[in-house]
């Protein structure tokens, strides 16, 4: 999956591993991800949670997409910090599956947003 998704790799996202319903990223805020107040625009942070969530839903198997998400901003990131993304399995029941992940900056341990998402299993057709 990762291999193939464009968007992550084009925004300078690394996986660092994606194994038994967890997976962990990063990021480096770039220039041009910033808003108007100066601070990462919270579309990336977002994307960059969304994409860990992605990386540790798939890593059991199956092909697994978003039935839905949502995110809590913590604290603002800014050009050049580098970011971390790490999505842990909190259950699965069925085809359905519940994900937390947590964004934050290394370098001091900010964390910067939480991220919980809600995964579904497709069906093989």
């Amino acid at each position: 999956m990762w291999d193939d998704d464009a968007a992550s790799r084009k925004l300078g996202m690394e996986l660092h591993e994606a194994v038994d319903g967890r997976a962990r990223l990063t990021m480096t805020v770039t220039d041009e991800m910033v808003n108007g107040h100066g601070m990462c625009h919270g579309g990336y942070l977002f994307l960059l949670a969304d994409s860990a969530f992605a990386c540790a839903c798939n890593s059991p198997g199956p092909v697994t997409v978003a039935a839905a998400a949502d995110i809590v901003f913590v604290a603002s990131a800014r050009t050049a910090d580098v970011l971390q993304a790490v999505a842990q399995e909190r259950v699965a029941f069925g085809r359905s599956g519940v994900y937390d992940v947590t964004v934050s900056r290394p370098r001091d341990g900010q964390v910067i947003a939480e991220f919980r998402g809600r995964s579904r299993v497709l069906r093989k057709e």
